[in-house]
């Protein structure tokens, strides 16, 4: 793989993103690479000490090489996991693209590589504010990152895949290649599916993630 900046993206929620993220984070440590996960929006904190942990931020510092301040991590964090509009509107603030940009300028001047994870799928929205109204796509057409798109391996996830591609392309992005990831061990017919999405999406395959398996990129 090149070795630069990601927009990691998926299918749809709990596809995954955070499990291929944090392996491409690792895969450019082990490469001696500066590297940093970044989480601009999360949504879903626990209470662990009396400290708000979540679990994707968690596991994207754990396989980073660089550190910094959790709120240039991931700028925008809310409690409830829930879309980012709605769990922006619930906790009184409004998503600024800008922020997220200058944060990540920030962690580029201090790492190589930047791994950056959006939330959810490609297209959900960050606020409703028209004529303001702005999605992940706009996120990632600001980042002008190329994207690496992970499917969740499941029942619908050929038609899933295919209209994510065709937003990641409309929004006049590269898309980098895709990630088949097996969310469970039980999808019938899971070889017939993945060597269909093999066929149809116009860009590689860079890892087939099987059920219980870690990651692993060329």
């Amino acid at each position: 793989m090149q070795k630069q900046s990601y927009f990691i993206t998926g299918t749809d929620t709990d596809v995954g993103k955070t499990y291929i993220a944090a392996g491409l984070v690792r895969h450019f440590v082990q490469a001696g690479v500066k590297t940093i996960g970044m989480k601009p929006i999360a949504a879903g904190y626990t209470n662990q000490a009396d400290i708000l942990v979540n679990e994707d931020v968690t596991q994207l510092t754990a396989a980073s090489n660089v550190t910094a301040p959790l709120h240039i991590i991931t700028p925008y964090a809310f409690e409830l996991a829930i879309a980012p509009h709605i769990a922006a509107q619930k906790s009184g603030a409004t998503i600024e693209i800008d922020v997220i940009w200058q944060a990540y300028q920030q962690l580029s001047q201090m790492a190589e590589i930047v791994i950056v994870e959006g939330a959810g799928g490609f297209c959900v929205p960050l606020n409703l504010n028209q004529p303001q109204y702005k999605s992940m796509a706009d996120l990632a057409v600001k980042l002008n990152l190329p994207v690496i798109l992970v499917v969740g391996m499941r029942l619908g996830c050929i038609n899933h895949a295919l209209l994510t591609v065709q937003a990641i392309q409309a929004y006049g992005l590269y898309l980098a290649g895709w990630v088949a990831n097996q969310v469970n061990g039980e999808m019938v017919a899971y070889q017939e599916n993945f060597s269909t999405l093999k066929k149809l999406i116009p860009a590689p395959c860079l890892a087939e993630v099987k059920w219980g398996s870690l990651p692993v990129f060329d």
